[in-house]
């Protein structure tokens, strides 16, 4: 069927029913006109006169709607300022009028109507824009600006917000735009003038826009939603806006701008804005602040507006009122704020697009979504038509019968079943929407029968900084309940209460983690479970409450992923970042997350202690991996390109042996190789020495130094050449020299455990077999003598901190790694592991299979005890701060049940491991070489 066919059977108000004789086509352009103006016009004043006006024109424009449409875009972007008003009107006229027929008789989705109806406001503006610069350009009032700079405003550029800025605009919207300008393009003293110039051609700009003349109008222009409407001119500098926005932005003003985007006038200069207000707008960490700030935006609304009550549907407001469209928006745009700053795709401007990328993220579910949408988009079509009847900027349902009859009739249905379908679906959104933002249940009381909780610590939650806000308080009186009640059902309340104090007193801040348990009590219930097994990892927590983000934001509980999908997913995070410090920032927010995963892996006992190892090994060398090469870009920014083939970072000690626990430092050797080249070719050259030096300097400050977010890792670098004594970074060279010539025993046996873990990949690749080619080359009777020196020399400068103590003393994880590195070295074994390096000890005839079974058994023991220690105490580990819940924890993780049985089997290991030690390196301890 032609589209003229399929528009001009159309219903009229006084058929509402679609029989066949109703719609049946009339022959010849004047038959098609004349049932038009029976059907749609008989519905709607307003396209009646449009149809009217439009005689002449429609005909063609049935032929071919697309290009019709196409023809009213050309033609505008080629008419003269001084005839633009009236020719912007007319193209609005036929637009609208086409667009309308066409929704009508569904020949075209809502999504076109809508998009189209914004390309032509985006049109609109741009065009009324040059006009108003250009003639302030013309009279040279825009400072050091030609007619080269009017298709760019001189700078300004206006951002569509709301519908607009969203594709979404209704059949008779408002437009919202935010003017700003670009201050840099003007020297500091013409700003002042410019900014006139620009206010001049804003407002000429709406004049020509909303002003209602002979021929109509464009849009109604809204410029009140730029910062503090009130006191501010109708265009600020971009500079001004950025500086409100950072000190007195709103969680309403961080909403309009998730749909923001540039629609006219400088249209690169406007990304940028929206670029440096990306931190305003989406957090680093999970905002579930922001479903308090939009509920309590939609009481205002509805109190404001009348709105409350049930719903009834004369005069309901489709925008507005319950289960209306501002309904499905605000979900839609709060569920974005909260996670799109750490996820990236969450940032669409459409709100169905912004349902749809929900769903996919796994943050609404699937059918909630789509019932959401199909709803949005037929509350949309109601919108439309409603507005269709008398081009009112209304939202409202008809009151009497006969309007209803009216717009049942452009909607193609009976005005009973119109009635029936708009109630069940204002409902359905309105009972989706509301249990996100007003949950009806409570949450639970502590049970009666629950045992008393200590009310002196309580009583002095109200003076930590965390609960200092009004808002705060309010909502943790809201948890406290259930709060309390969990950690009164824990094994040792007591214990619990405590470290939960304590994790409390460390909270800086506590609006948005409140936020975030209101809305995810499951989270409640693992802080209880941490607080009641790992005080050490409960403290971590409040100073790193943020990573609570990752426990509801991905697959936290999936398996961790290797180093090579970690050093990945860093790199991405750093590439958003183009700022340096932002990076730095965003590494030690996301090794934080990494972090206190494993730590959750091992707690509940998804991760064993060697697997647990492994990953805190491996998020160490994916953090290096990934800040590397931004290290490295920082620093040739001012110094120029690495000088020669570049440097590789070493792994020595825990790291490069690929099992940390949750507090090991970084041992680090920076190896280059400048491959004659003397200096670097940067603005500010170095010798390649200095270069290398400086950069590693560089690079300890990007793991070590305290940020806002805290610090990475300590690093130690004394295992390098010549120690403190010797350069930071060594150069390829001077390595193989030392390591060849003059190197002790011990540090050889050093390198039984170095890695590659960053830098260039062809000289990690050289260093390895260099490392390789060291093993086998000595004696083993002088291997042995230097163990045993070094063993002595480890004794007499550390004692044990206590009987828990897993990592110092005879029979003990140091020790036995010592003989592990002695046997790597003595039977040229390349393997870092334990295991492997005692197998090589028996294949050189120096341990049996015994012996080495006894170290294995010892050391396996006391990774576990190490590991769980980390995570009990922050200090040595005692028997008064282990508590029942980090007895459990010991208890699964080593397998023996009891503090006393597990302290008198690790006594016992560890003697019988260090008489195995002690009856295989010589007794001769003398310090000489």
């Amino acid at each position: 069927m032609s589209f003229a066919n399929r528009i001009t059977r159309l219903p009229h108000a006084h058929e509402p029913e679609r029989g066949a004789e109703a719609r049946a086509a009339c022959p010849g352009t004047e038959g098609d006109l004349a049932r038009l103006l029976e059907g749609a016009g008989g519905c709607s004043p307003y396209l009646k006169d449009l149809i009217e006006k439009e005689a002449g024109w429609l005909p063609a424009a049935f032929d071919d709607p697309e290009a019709a449409l196409a023809d009213v875009f050309d033609d505008l972007g080629e008419t003269p300022p001084d005839t633009l008003s009236d020719a912007l009107r007319q193209g609005k006229r036929r637009g609208a009028l086409l667009l309308a027929l066409a929704d009508l008789a569904g020949v075209w989705p809502l999504e076109k109507v809508t998009g189209t109806l914004t390309d032509f406001a985006d049109l609109a503006c741009q065009r009324a824009m040059e006009a108003a610069v250009g003639r302030e350009i013309r009279r040279g009032k825009l400072p050091g600006q030609d007619e080269d700079a009017v298709p760019t405003a001189g700078g300004l550029v206006a951002l569509a917000m709301g519908k607009m800025g969203a594709h979404e605009l209704n059949y008779s919207s408002d437009i919202d735009l935010v003017c700003l300008f670009d201050e840099t393009r003007y020297p500091e003293d013409d700003v002042m003038e410019a900014r006139a110039a620009l206010v001049r051609a804003v407002r000429a700009m709406t004049r020509t826009l909303s002003d209602n003349t002979a021929e109509g109008y464009v849009f109604r222009t809204d410029l009140r939603l730029r910062p503090d409407p009130s006191v501010t001119p109708v265009v600020l500098s971009m500079a001004a806006a950025e500086t409100y926005y950072e000190s007195l932005g709103r969680t309403w003003e961080r909403a309009a701008y998730v749909k923001a985007r540039p629609a006219a006038g400088d249209l690169d200069a406007g990304e940028r804005f929206l670029e440096t207000l990306r931190p305003f707008v989406w957090r680093r960490h999970l905002d579930f602040a922001a479903i308090e700030d939009a509920h309590a935006m939609r009481l205002r609304i509805r109190e404001h507006k009348g709105l409350n009550g049930p719903i009834t549907l004369p005069g309901h407001d489709m925008k507005l009122g319950r289960g209306g469209i501002r309904e499905i928006e605000f979900f839609t745009q709060t569920r974005q704020i909260i996670a799109g700053g750490r996820d990236p795709a969450l940032r669409v401007r459409g709100t169905v697009a912004g349902l749809e990328v929900l769903a996919a993220k796994g943050w609404v579910p699937d059918e909630v979504a789509r019932t959401l949408a199909r709803h949005y988009r037929a509350h949309r079509e109601i919108e439309h038509r409603v507005q269709m009847i008398h081009d009112a900027q209304t939202h409202a349902l008809p009151r009497s019968d006969a309007g209803f009859d009216r717009l049942a009739a452009l909607m193609g249905q009976e005005a009973q079943a119109l009635r029936r379908d708009l109630t069940e679906r204002l409902t359905e959104v309105h009972e989706l929407t509301e249990g996100f933002f007003a949950p009806d249940a409570a949450p639970p009381a502590a049970d009666a029968d629950t045992p008393e909780i200590d009310a002196s610590v309580t009583a002095r939650w109200p003076s930590y900084p965390a609960l200092r806000s009004d808002r705060a308080m309010a909502i943790f009186e809201r948890l406290r309940p259930e709060i309390l009640g969990r950690l009164a059902r824990t094994a040792r309340p007591e214990e619990a209460l405590a470290a939960f104090d304590g994790f409390l007193a460390g909270l800086p801040a506590g609006v948005q983690l409140f936020s975030l348990f209101e809305a995810n009590p499951h989270l409640i219930d693992l802080l209880v479970d941490i607080a009641g097994t790992a005080p050490a990892l409960a403290r971590h927590l409040s100073r790193h409450a943020g990573v609570f983000d990752a426990v509801i934001a991905g697959d936290f509980f999936a398996p961790i992923p290797g180093v090579e999908e970690l050093s990945r997913d860093l790199a991405t995070r750093l590439a958003r970042e183009d700022d340096y410090e932002r990076k730095l920032d965003a590494a030690r927010r996301w090794a934080h997350e990494v972090h206190f995963r494993v730590g959750v892996h091992l707690l509940r006992g998804q991760a064993g202690c060697v697997e647990a190892g492994q990953h805190y090994a491996a998020l160490a060398e994916a953090a290096l991996r990934a800040l590397w090469p931004a290290v490295v870009e920082q620093f040739a920014a001012k110094h120029g390109a690495p000088p020669g083939r570049g440097a590789m970072v070493l792994g020595m000690g825990s790291l490069g042996a690929a099992r940390m626990a949750p507090t090991s430092d970084l041992d680090l050797i920076v190896i280059y190789d400048a491959d004659g080249v003397e200096q670097s070719e940067g603005r500010r050259p170095l010798s390649a020495r200095a270069y290398y030096a400086r950069l590693t300097q560089a690079l300890v400050t990007a793991v070590s130094a305290q940020t806002a977010e805290g610090r990475l890792y300590e690093v130690d670098m004394r295992l390098r050449p010549s120690g403190k004594q010797g350069p930071v970074a060594t150069s390829w060279q001077s390595f193989r020299s030392y390591q060849r010539e003059e190197a002790w025993v011990w540090e050889h046996l050093a390198l039984t455990r170095a890695r590659a873990v960053a830098g260039d990949a062809a000289l990690s690749e050289e260093v390895e077999a260099f490392r390789e080619s060291l093993l086998g080359r000595e004696d083993r009777d002088t291997v042995l003598r230097e163990a045993a020196r070094m063993r002595a020399r480890i004794a007499e400068a550390k004692s044990p901190e206590g009987p828990w103590d897993a990592k110092i003393g005879p029979g003990r994880l140091q020790d036995v790694e010592l003989v592990a590195q002695a046997g790597a070295l003595i039977g040229d074994e390349p393997s870092r592991v334990p295991r492997d390096g005692l197998a090589a000890a028996v294949a050189a005839g120096w341990l049996d299979g015994a012996g080495a079974e006894t170290l294995e058994e010892a050391w396996t023991l006391c990774w576990q005890v190490q590991i769980a220690s980390k995570l009990l105490s922050e200090g040595p580990l005692a028997d008064d701060r282990i508590g029942e819940g980090g007895a459990a924890l010991l208890a699964r993780l080593t397998g023996i049940e009891g503090l006393e049985a597990l302290s008198g089997r690790l006594g016992e290991v560890t003697e019988r491991a260090a008489a195995v030690i002690d009856a295989h390196l010589p007794a001769d301890t003398e310090k000489d070489r």
